[in-house]
């Protein structure tokens, strides 16, 4: 699979989503030229993070608030926008954005962010958040995919750890043999996330723009191979579709006969949750890829900060928000305090002195591996029906699975879905 070079602009309908603008709702200014700003996250330990700012910035004070995790915060903040008293800033899940910025909450910050915050991030950290040329959100942490996998099981087996996808599937037939009650990995249909990320990195743009035309791209000839790929695997039985996370999946992680999970690099946090007695069993090594020597790969997970337009101190805002996610102290901090790998580079590479995560102290690079595997991410292009996208997605494949018919199929049905979703909403469209 040949890589395309990815479309990064995201179609916003009506000018204001493009204008710096302030309504009547968000922090109040307090005499004295002093300033409140209204946060909104979800992230752990985050009051410490906003202590610190407090301290330091008595001019600039603000005020934090855990509006819950995702899509949860994201549909909150929608419905605050809409009755305009929004809060000033809010962490936003990078799939939900471009949703966001359709519907007018985030703010464009391109006019109010300087070279200390395009400095500050590798170019496929900061695209994520950069839509036509324009700054919508700062990123915080970033989930670029990784391979988190039971080292000690497949050196014991003589198995090859995978470099590529291909190997993928030759070392999941030799974890079978080995042990007929082991997998190399489960990936249900639920994890839409992580074949959004395969798709990405195979060449496939799920949503693109040409001007103010989208085209949606679930079911192009990259995200078709990719189908073929991982049901091939299912149908030899040598990958589950077993859903993750749960107790029995858990327990089969902690058993040894659920070897990997293809995930990102927050995953060793999960997997030392469910898994305790296989702590340093485990390792982490690149995402395998498509193409041997073309190391690229997406993001799955993390979060950025997004002005809102309902801010009456956007200024104020950008300020607390660079730096939170650009600045060394704020990124260090997200490292240190909330446990996230940060989307600055500068708290990347802060990391290299860190120790190991728990789930695999013997692996003194991990962090020098983790820098260098967030250096070349590519960022999925989402488009502003994810949540029509995702559910469709986790039906059709679902129905695939149990019925045996091609995933193919299951792609092109998701792409009519949305398609069809996008020309409700009067989105122009190049798929008829």
């Amino acid at each position: 699979m040949k890589k395309k070079k990815l479309i990064t602009s995201i179609a916003v309908f009506g000018a204001s989503a493009l204008l710096l603008s302030a309504c009547s709702a968000g922090g109040g200014g307090d005499s004295g030229g002093k300033v409140t700003l209204d946060f909104w996250s979800w992230a752990p330990n985050t009051q410490e993070l906003v202590d610190v700012w407090n301290e330091e910035n008595p001019d600039i004070q603000v005020k934090y608030t855990d509006a819950g995790g995702g899509k949860d915060s994201s549909a909150k903040l929608l419905t605050a926008s809409r009755a305009g008293n929004a809060p000033d800033l809010a962490a936003v899940e990078y799939p939900t954005l471009p949703s966001l910025i359709v519907a007018d909450v985030a703010l464009d910050i391109t006019d109010l962010v300087g070279d200390e915050v395009t400095d500050a991030y590798a170019e496929g950290t900061l695209a994520q958040t950069t839509i036509d040329g324009h700054v919508f959100g700062l990123p915080q942490d970033v989930g670029p995919m990784a391979l988190v996998y039971r080292s000690d099981l497949l050196e014991q087996w003589g198995i090859p750890v995978p470099t590529t996808w291909a190997e993928f599937a030759t070392a999941a037939e030799a974890v079978r043999a080995a042990d007929p009650n082991a997998y190399l990995a489960s990936l249900p249909a639920d994890q839409w996330a992580f074949y959004a990320g395969v798709a990405t990195q195979a060449g496939a743009e799920w949503w693109s723009l040409d001007g103010n035309e989208w085209t949606v791209g679930i079911a192009d000839e990259a995200s078709l191979e990719v189908a073929d790929f991982f049901q091939d695997l299912v149908e030899r039985d040598v990958i589950s579709t077993e859903p993750i996370l749960t107790p029995e999946w858990n327990a089969k992680a902690n058993g040894g006969t659920m070897l990997s999970w293809p995930s990102a690099l927050w995953a060793p946090g999960v997997i030392e949750g469910v898994a305790p007695d296989t702590i340093g069993k485990w390792s982490m090594t690149n995402f395998p890829q498509w193409t041997a020597g073309d190391a690229a790969v997406a993001f799955q997970g993390g979060s950025a900060v997004v002005v809102t337009n309902n801010s009456d101190h956007p200024e104020e805002a950008v300020k607390f928000a660079t730096w939170l996610n650009a600045s060394e102290e704020g990124a260090n901090l997200i490292l240190t305090v909330q446990n996230g790998y940060p989307a600055a580079t500068s708290g990347q590479e802060e990391a290299k002195s860190s120790e190991a995560p728990k789930l695999m102290p013997q692996q003194s690079d991990y962090y020098d591996l983790a820098a260098t595997i967030a250096s070349d991410t590519i960022p999925v292009v989402w488009g502003p029906n994810v949540n029509v996208a995702e559910s469709a997605f986790t039906d059709e494949l679902n129905k695939a699975i149990n019925a045996g018919t091609p995933w193919r199929d299951a792609f092109t049905k998701v792409q009519e879905i949305v398609v069809a979703d996008m020309a409700k909403s009067g989105f122009e469209l190049s798929n008829k």
